[in-house]
């Protein structure tokens, strides 16, 4: 596993990723290999990083569908979030129930995504190019800042990855936003769960507005092999389920 800094100009800081390396199998001749781009870049590989010490378990998680060939190797790269930046930088609008919100540079992540963090990846690294290899993903914020850059950029990502996204800001922006796409990725993973706030009325709003997001995608012709949605039981908003979500998640993205 490497790490780098990039000094971004999108976003006039640096910014640390994490890059997993792919496993190759035993005999694999390939030379390139698919990447997966995640959000929150701290949550993902080490409990030392992580929130509350609780990580989404990827190394383990992708060396184990690796071994199983139910997944073929991947380049996994995970981007730190801002810091006290995280809910500006993630949003493309300002989120009225938080006030650290405010003033939103989500189209300026997006460019720092696709302009700085992709090339990067794809001069350093074996990582196979176009947009079906490449996939992106996150978790609340982090699946908002995915979900936004795949619209803003289409054609870039052929593979989303959105656990319990936060599609409620600005009066369902995103959701607005999405109707009227003319180009999706060619697979779109959604994962929430039932509990996700602890609220009633909230978690009823979470599922929903990932049911709606589900009828448009389904609108515009995706079936089961482009579309898995799974709703938790009992899910909340915790890197512990997302963890537990995850190897399906990679499975039905790279299988």
């Amino acid at each position: 596993m490497d790490t780098h800094v990039i000094e971004s100009r999108h976003l006039a800081a640096p910014r640390r990723i994490t890059v997993l390396r792919p496993r190759r199998r035993p005999g694999s001749t390939g030379d390139r290999f698919p990447v997966l781009y995640l959000n929150d870049g701290q949550n993902l590989f080490d409990p030392a990083r992580a929130f509350a010490g609780v990580t989404w378990n990827v190394q383990e998680a992708v060396n184990k569908l690796v071994r199983r060939r139910a997944i073929p190797p991947l380049i996994v790269v995970g981007i730190d979030h801002g810091e006290g930046l995280r809910g500006r930088e993630y949003l493309p609008v300002e989120d009225d129930r938080n006030p650290s919100a405010r003033g939103p540079l989500g189209r300026k992540y997006a460019e720092f995504i696709v302009n700085e963090v992709v090339p990067f990846v794809e001069r350093n690294y074996p990582a196979a190019r176009g947009p079906s290899q490449r996939g992106f993903g996150g978790s609340s914020y982090g699946a908002v800042a995915a979900l936004y850059t795949s619209l803003l950029w289409p054609g870039t990502f052929g593979r989303l990855l959105l656990e319990s996204p936060s599609l409620y800001v600005g009066n369902r922006f995103l959701l607005r936003k999405a109707r009227s796409a003319g180009r999706w990725p060619a697979r779109v993973y959604l994962g929430v769960g039932t509990a996700e706030a602890g609220n009633a009325e909230r978690d009823r709003e979470t599922v929903d507005n990932v049911r709606r997001l589900e009828a448009i995608l389904r609108g515009t012709g995706f079936g089961a092999q482009r579309l898995q949605v799974v709703v938790e039981e009992g899910g909340r908003h915790s890197e512990a389920h997302w963890a537990r979500r995850l190897p399906g998640a990679l499975q039905f993205l790279f299988a």
